[in-house]
């Protein structure tokens, strides 16, 4: 088993809310919502050292919204 690293960080009370309202949505925790954000962060920038688009798609799989700057 990896060992665990305790981190402290600061945010605003707009980003401890936001953070709040995701983990209610997922059933989790805060914690839970930024490890999946780290992990969604990793497949963008993955994707762009590959030369592929990163982005929300459609149903059918055509994108619709395409994520940029990362």
């Amino acid at each position: 088993m990896s060992e665990k690293i305790r981190l402290s960080l600061e945010v605003s009370s707009q980003l401890n809310a936001k953070l709040e309202e995701l983990a209610e949505k997922i059933h989790g925790t805060k914690s839970d919502v930024l490890r999946r954000a780290v992990v969604l962060m990793e497949v963008a920038v993955q994707a762009k050292e590959d030369g592929k688009k990163f982005g929300v798609a459609h149903k059918d799989q055509e994108l619709a919204t395409e994520i940029v700057g990362i």
